[in-house]
This record gives C-alpha cells, structure tokens and sequence, in this order.
C-alpha cells in the first residue's frame, strides 16, 4: 500500500511505448504489495503511445517523471532514484508483474542480511517457463561458450553452462555475480556510496556493470527464488526465432545497441584486450558461420545474411564506441 509516510520501498519503473503492459504491470503490483509501504515513480522516456498521460489518469498516485527525450534504461532509472523516498529501490520492469507476496519476501530477504547489496527473483514467462536470473559476469570464455552452441548443448556442465548457471537447482537461493533488471532490490543509500547506473549504457549491460560494483564494495548479490515475477520480456525474445537484420530492422537496431554496450562493459572492466577479444569471437564465429551456410536454398541464404549483418554492425559498433572507450550520443 502507499504511505504519506516516508515508503520502505521505491518502485522505480522505466516506461517506453509499452502503454497496456505498463497498465497491467501498475494494476498487479497494487494488488500484490502487501503489507509493504511503497510509493511509484514513472520515468518515461518520451513514449508515443500515451503511456505517461495513461498514468497520469489512471494512476494519480504514482510520482510520474516525463523526459522530453529517449533516455535509456540507465539515466532513466538515475532519475527516478534521484526522486526515490524508500529504505529500498526496487527496479521494475513495465512488463514485469509481482506474483503474490514477492515484495514482501524481498524486502524481508534484505532486512535479514546486512551484506546483501542487491537482490534478484526467480524470473519466468506467462507459461510458467524458467528465464535466465541467477547469472555469472559476462568473459570472452563465457561468450564463447554461449554463441558457440556448446552452453546449451550441454546445460548441466558446471563448465559449459557457466554463464547462466543452468547446472544449478532454480529453487535454491544462492550468492551470484548478477541479476536481470526486470526486478532488482537495493538499499537507497548503497547508491550514495557507491553510484548510481552508469549512464554510458543507453541500453544492456548497466546492471551488470552495477552489480560488479556492488560485489567491489564488498557486498553480496542475491538470487531468491522465492520471489516470483512473471517476466514478460524473455517470453517474446523466445518466440523470436529470426530478427530481421536490415539495415532498418529493429533487430539489427538492438544488436548494434547490445554490442555498443558490450565493448564499453569489457573496456571498463577488462581493457582494451577484453573488448577486443570479445569482438573478435563474435565477428570470427559469424565469418565461418557464413562461410558454413554457402549455397541458394532460402535457410542457407538467411543465415549467411544474418552472420554478415552481425559481422558489418560488430564494426560499426567499434567504430561508434572507439573500441569501447567512449558512449555515443543519447538517444542511441
């Protein structure tokens, strides 16, 4: 319930053109709260499809911030917990939804251990199916293992399927490197000590790169598989077999997004080496990938152009970020 008082928790929920999920994702969280006092901020990041007057009128009682401009998830965030009253931040995705007593059970989580920096739930899609929540800290090893096939190949290999862990039980609560943002607990003050997002990540990678911080600080990062949220996000990503990868497409937009933030994560915290490396297993990979799928039947031709899509936007991306070490311009 919201509290005139000053709220245990913040829910911070960034919003771009994602009107009706955002509608649904407001409605459940006023009716799964619980006990816990909190209070809503909306960031909108200049959507256009009426999102933030949507909140406006159906939802009073939420803090309603309206950027004039695409911020991306990190700055977006930055301004919500900048108007954030709570003990506690918690990020919220707008197609996320709380299944009943998940907010109770994470702000209990945090309350019961002190060396707990952030916290993360167990994710899954309308279906009940399992999303990838209880992470490792992205390497060139690890990238590897994942573009190469062999991760899902073999996803009980404590080696092969390092990254997402999906050798581990995913109802048992465990200390990790990271957790999606779609849902994420956090003291408020943790931000004052150790900084916000970095706004170098327009979108991808941000909280990945925060949890690294966290974890330098000398604080844990959490996944509770008790706290259930319905995550709209890696459902549909799962329905989509191929992305369009014209120059036009939205998924070559998204790529050339994921890889910008790529570099600049492996350039900060691995060096000009990391970023490189990292560079050369994807354009490498998609290189004999496309070689591989010589020939005219329509399935050959549609892998080699996505591989050479992903060869010529991997490129683009050095190009764009000087090999990692600088952010360009918002919006992306």
């Amino acid at each position: 319930m919201t509290s005139p008082m000053t709220p245990t928790v913040s829910v911070v929920i960034v919003s771009f053109n994602t009107r009706e999920l955002l509608a649904e994702c407001l409605t459940t969280l006023a009716a799964r709260a619980g006990t816990v006092s909190y209070e809503v901020i909306v960031v909108d990041n200049a959507s256009r499809d009426g999102s933030a007057d949507l909140v406006a009128e159906r939802f009073p009682e939420a803090v309603l911030i309206r950027s004039e401009r695409n911020l991306g998830f990190a700055a977006a965030n930055n301004l919500g917990f900048a108007a954030a009253r709570g003990r506690f931040l918690v990020l919220l995705n707008s197609d996320a939804f709380l299944e009943p007593q998940a907010l109770e059970r994470a702000v209990a989580h945090m309350e019961a251990n002190p060396r707990a920096g952030l916290g993360g739930a167990r994710l899954i899609g309308r279906d009940g199916a399992w999303q990838p929540a209880a992470r490792r800290f992205p390497s060139p090893l690890r990238e590897f293992l994942t573009l190469s096939g062999l991760a899902a190949r073999y996803p009980r290999s404590r080696f092969f399927g390092q990254l997402d862990r999906t050798w581990a039980d995913p109802l048992a609560p465990a200390a990790v490197d990271w957790v999606p943002g779609a849902f994420a607990i956090l003291p408020r003050d943790l931000i004052a000590r150790i900084g916000a997002f970095d706004e170098a990540f327009f979108l991808y990678y941000e909280e990945v790169d925060l949890c690294r911080r966290i974890r330098a600080a000398g604080l844990e990062v959490w996944y509770w598989p008790d706290v259930v949220v319905v995550h709209i996000g890696g459902e549909s990503s799962r329905t989509q077999t191929h992305l369009e990868m014209s120059a036009a497409g939205k998924g070559a937009q998204l790529t050339l997004w994921r890889m910008r933030s790529e570099l600049l994560y492996y350039r900060k915290h691995h060096g000009w080496l990391g970023a490189w490396a990292v560079r050369q297993i994807e354009t490498r990979w998609h290189q004999l990938r496309a070689w591989r799928n010589g020939g005219e039947d329509p399935p050959r031709r549609a892998k080699r152009a996505e591989s050479t899509a992903i060869v010529e936007l991997m490129a683009r991306a050095w190009r764009d970020t000087d090999g990692g070490r600088t952010s360009p311009p918002r919006p992306w």
